[in-house]
């Protein structure tokens, strides 16, 4: 017998695919989110520089630690961009929001993109490793070029398994947070969401890329406001893809 009220169904992780023309709206509409109030977005980017630029002080574990940190950090920060949306107070705590929001799935998303990462700098090594030692048997001239070309190789190998990790991590911290999907699921949901909408995330990325290059030239200061602006992007695209609340 059917029991009152009747309890709404769980987020699927369900996708749609949007215009390419989308990926300008949602930067527009993370510069939006930035300008409502600067001064705490820009305290926010400058305690996360400090904390990577610290971790980067340990070898190895540092990196490893930054890549665990990742989906709690960007839970914190899309937190703090839901607030700005339904225009609450945003606070420089809020960085930190997915410490005690969601904190076990975030974290579980954490050791996952971690050992992600790990693995694909361990195939790195043994590949560029590998051309290195080759060369190194050969004559001078070919062993150079050996050398050169495992290095390469080894190279693209990372940038073709980084890419799908990207995908699978770039909403995940999102769907977690706000849909309490379970951590694997919201990785799935997250890769078939930027696979669907691939064209519109090459154009997103294009942009990016030019936006970074103008934020690098004054000593990299202006990665204080693109990073807001980027994090609010991803909270826009996120409510545009997944139409969820």
């Amino acid at each position: 017998m059917q029991t009152f009220p009747i309890p709404a169904p769980l987020f699927n992780g369900s996708s749609r695919r949007v215009d390419a023309g989308s990926a300008l709206d949602w930067l527009k509409q993370g510069w939006a989110m930035f300008v409502v109030n600067p001064g705490v977005w820009i305290a926010m980017m400058v305690i996360l520089i400090v904390i990577y630029l610290g971790l980067q002080i340990v070898p190895m574990i540092g990196q490893l630690a930054a890549h665990l940190l990742t989906p709690l950090l960007a839970g914190g920060m899309l937190i703090g961009c839901q607030k700005v949306a339904d225009q609450q107070r945003l606070e420089i705590a809020d960085l930190f929001a997915g410490f005690q929001r969601s904190t076990g799935a975030l974290a579980t998303l954490g050791v996952l993109y971690m050992l992600g990462m790990l693995v694909i700098v361990l195939l790195i090594v043994v590949f560029a490793g590998g051309g290195v030692a080759g060369g190194m048997m050969m004559q001078e001239s070919i062993g150079a070029g050996i050398a050169v070309g495992g290095m390469l190789l080894a190279l693209l190998i990372g940038l073709l398994l980084s890419v799908p990790l990207m995908m699978a991590i770039w909403f995940a911290p999102a769907l977690v947070v706000f849909n309490g999907m379970p951590p694997v699921d919201a990785l799935k949901a997250s890769f078939n969401a930027c696979l669907k909408n691939v064209v519109v995330f090459l154009v997103y990325g294009l942009i990016v890329m030019v936006l970074a290059f103008f934020a690098a030239l004054p000593v990299g200061l202006g990665f204080l406001v693109l990073g807001p602006v980027l994090a609010g992007s991803v909270y826009a695209s996120y409510k545009d893809i997944f139409l969820a609340t």
